[in-house]
């Protein structure tokens, strides 16, 4: 009796694993799936520079917590000797940092571009709903992770951002505790806030991300109204090869971008935390809550017997739920019909956002 050849081992080998792992049915959803073809398909691929940008963060984000000690006494000196001692830890640790940054720069991107594309119309609104979580969820991750070198541009800008849900009406006090651990920003928020990082968000990112790529899988990729009505019958790329090879071009490029910012502009680690001497001047937060940060700084300290934080806090919060509920306030593009108000509310949002940003940088810090 001879003996099988190593090509019918390996068909007999890929039958046994795919009859148990399902192999066969990912190739067939794979070979199935396809792309439309039009002016707007170079947004699809956003959608996925975000996710492999979020996957080089949780491989680097891994190799940190190898080093990583959560605690006021040592979290500082962890990071230095990661970034001193250990053979590439700074690198490690600026891909991590600039990938965050171009991330959310990324999910931003994605967002704006769904919204504008109306790519959130039935059946689809679920889809725009978990994105929205998702896009919070991300930005909670920028907030905590800020923290946990425990320099002092992190200590005295996490303070600053923990004393924003204190103006909540009701639950502002609570909020503001349960996120510290207490009254003020010690070790035990650094602690709660690590754990809040690698374990709570990931958690709900999973969960989250699982759910919105099962509904782009799903639904399929959306076509914008205007296309539709000029091209009756579309052309289409397959996913796999095709699709997949573009995307994995992108991938390459963001992953010799994220090279070349961490090696020329490493993430420097900076003066470890001193709650006891005072903030520096000018303390700001990351980039993408500076224009949250200087509409605070420009509301009147009271606004029709309101207090201004107040009313920036629950203005803030009524925009996040609006974005939230956007798919179900649009009815006109739900029917197919064009609305440029909502259009015009967009990049109204986007030129409010860039300006407020770009003041929070230039204006002179006033505390």
């Amino acid at each position: 009796m001879t003996s099988p050849t190593p090509s019918a081992r390996r068909a007999r080998l890929r039958a046994w694993a795919g009859t148990r792992l399902g192999f066969d049915d990912i190739e067939r959803l794979a070979k199935e799936k396809e792309i439309p073809l039009h002016r707007h398909t170079f947004w699809y691929y956003i959608g996925g520079m975000t996710l492999f940008l979020f996957a080089v963060q949780v491989a680097t984000g891994i190799l940190l917590l190898l080093y990583y000690r959560p605690s006021a006494d040592h979290a500082y000196e962890s990071v230095q000797f990661l970034m001193t001692h250990v053979h590439f830890g700074w690198l490690v640790r600026s891909i991590h940092s600039w990938s965050a940054n171009l991330m959310i720069l990324a999910l931003f991107v994605h967002t704006f571009s769904v919204f504008f594309l109306k790519a959130y119309r039935p059946p689809r609104e679920i889809t725009w709903v978990s994105g929205a979580v998702l896009l919070a969820i991300v930005l909670a991750f920028g907030f905590t992770g800020y923290l946990l070198p425990w320099n002092t541009l992190s200590f005295f800008a996490t303070k600053v951002g923990t004393d924003i849900p204190s103006v909540v009406p009701v639950v502002g006090p609570f909020l503001m505790r349960l996120l510290r651990g207490g009254p003020d920003v010690t070790g035990a928020t650094l602690t709660r806030f690590y754990g809040i990082h690698v374990a709570m968000l990931p958690a709900l990112m999973t969960l989250f991300l699982a759910v919105h790529l099962f509904l782009v899988q799903e639904h399929g990729m959306s076509i914008p109204r205007s296309v539709e009505r000029r091209n009756t019958r579309l052309p289409f790329l397959p996913f796999f090869p095709n699709y997949l090879l573009r995307d994995s071009i992108g991938w390459l490029s963001a992953l010799a971008i994220l090279a070349g910012l961490a090696a020329f502009f490493p993430t420097e680690l900076g003066v470890k935390a001193d709650p006891f001497k005072p903030a520096p001047a000018g303390i700001r937060p990351e980039w993408y809550f500076v224009s949250m940060f200087q509409t605070l700084k420009y509301i009147p300290g009271r606004v029709l017997g309101v207090a201004g934080d107040t009313l920036g806090v629950v203005g803030f919060l009524t925009a996040g739920l609006l974005l939230l509920l956007v798919p179900f306030l649009d009815r006109r593009s739900a029917r197919g019909e064009p609305n440029h108000l909502f259009t015009a509310i967009g990049l109204a949002a986007i030129a409010y956002v860039v300006v407020l940003t770009w003041l929070g940088y230039t204006a002179s810090p006033t505390r």
